[in-house]
Parts: structure tokens; sequence; C-alpha cells
């Protein structure tokens, strides 16, 4: 059996280094390559990923980047009969995380699986506490309508080729993938990432917007301004019991303003 794992980078150069070495360092019979397409980096990130042998850089699509005309482009180099995805700024926390994330696959009903992701240690309260309920084990998020993420995620090169990521989507690839047909998720906590993004205000407007626009292209209903406002209510009061127990006053006024620009984004992309 052989492992292809895909690598996307952007300016990735705090995290690279870190995840390029666990990788090179992981415990499996299986053969492994790493595949390495970088989006134009200005950091170094490009450079360093250039001096490691063990990396196979993919020449990217020419144009403006998008998620999957990047990805399909992979997966034809790929080799691999399972393909894993690992984005350059998530970083394998053990020796086993590959073994544990593609062991399900094995069983042909599974079409795809993804990781555990934990937040760096820099990260908002807000942030930590959204990765732990979205992850962790799993207990809250398998209640939610085909929860996935492709930060750190794996499916079989047969079935990406059959079905071939959208490339008319800018975000939510990886959502849109598993929600256009029935797919069998499985979660892997046991396969560990660090990984997060304390995105500024804008950067959060930005990134919701963007979401609930591809989330209302696969037909997702919009969850309207009543529903909307009562999340933003029931997050933050979540966020600042999360606060409290942890002692992280300084984020007690930043919390509302986070769920507010974050749930009314989401809203009104949703309703483009």
């Amino acid at each position: 059996m052989m492992i292809s794992v895909l690598m996307r980078s952007h300016n990735n150069m705090l995290f690279v280094k870190e995840t390029v070495e666990a990788l090179l360092a992981q415990e499996l019979d299986d053969t492994v390559e790493i595949l390495s397409c970088d989006d134009h980096s200005t950091d170094g990130t490009a450079e360093y990923l250039a001096s490691v042998p063990q990396i196979r850089r993919i020449t990217p699509p020419e144009g403006k980047y998008v998620p999957g005309r990047t990805l399909n482009h992979m997966i034809r180099e790929a080799q691999g009969d399972f393909i894993i995805f690992n984005n350059a700024d998530a970083v394998p926390q053990h020796k086993e995380y590959l073994k544990n994330l593609t062991e399900p696959l094995k069983d042909s009903s599974v079409n795809c699986v993804f990781a555990n992701q934990i937040a760096r240690r820099d990260a908002f309260a807000v942030v930590r506490k959204d990765y732990e309920r979205s992850f962790g084990d799993g207990s809250i998020s398998r209640h939610w309508n085909k929860f996935f993420s492709l930060v750190s995620a794996g499916m079989r090169k047969e079935e990406l080729t059959q079905h071939p990521f959208d490339e008319t989507f800018q975000y939510s690839e990886d959502a849109q993938w598993v929600y256009r047909r029935e797919v069998k998720i499985v979660y892997v906590p046991e396969a560990i990432v660090e990984h997060s993004h304390n995105y500024t205000l804008p950067g959060v407007e930005k990134r919701f917007f963007n979401e609930g626009v591809a989330d209302a292209r696969m037909g997702k209903k919009s969850p309207g301004v009543l529903r909307t406002w009562k999340t933003i209510a029931a997050e933050t009061v979540r966020d600042w019991f999360y606060i409290a127990k942890r002692g992280e006053w300084q984020e007690f006024f930043y919390a509302p303003r986070y769920r507010y620009v974050q749930k009314m984004s989401y809203y009104r992309g949703s309703k483009k």
C-alpha cells in the first residue's frame, strides 16, 4: 500500500519545518510519498520545501489560486492508493499520525476520514473553545450534519478521481465534496495535528461571509436573522463560561464582538 501526502502551502514558514519533520518521522509499514504545491510564497516557504530531497514538488496550476483546481492537479500527480491532505501549517503531534488516520480507509465502506485538530498554545480562548467542540472526542460534532475538515484528512485516490473537487468553489471545497452525495465520514481522534488561526475581525468577516456564500450555493438554508441572533447569544454565553473557568478575562468583551462578526457575516453571505 502506498500513501500520498498532499501538502498545500502559502507563506507558512512559521510552521512548515515542524510539519515536514513530523511527516518524515512517521512510523508505519506503508510506503509514503510527500507532494508539495506552494502558492507563490514570499517568506521562504518555497525555498525550504525545495531544500528537502524527500519532497516531490508540484508546479501549481496557472492563474489565480482555486482550491479545487490545485487539489485535483495534485491528486493526478499522486501515485498512492490513499491520499492524505495535510496543510503545511497542520503539525502532526506524534509518529503514528498517518497510521492512525489511514487505518479506517482499509474498510471499503468508508469514503473519507479526518483528523483531530488541537489549537495552538497562543490561540484566542474563543478559537480554542471552538476547536475543542468541533474536534476533541467528537461527542459534539458527531451530531452536526456531515462535519468534515480537509486540513488533515484522507480519501482513496480512486474515489477522488471519480469524484473530483468542484473547481468553482473558492471556499468550503471540502464541505461541498461531502455534502453533494451520500458518504461515510470517519473522525479519527487518535490522529492529531496542531492547527489554528487567530484571524483579525476583518479576517473573520471575510472567511465566514464566504462560507455563507458557499453553503448557499450547496443549497443549505440560510439560518435567518432571528436564529442568527440566538446563535450569537448562545455562543457568547458558552464563551463566557469557558473564559471564566480558565480565568482569561482579557477576552470577556472580545467574545461577543467575535461572535457577532462571525455569525452575522455568515448570515449575510448565506443570503447572497
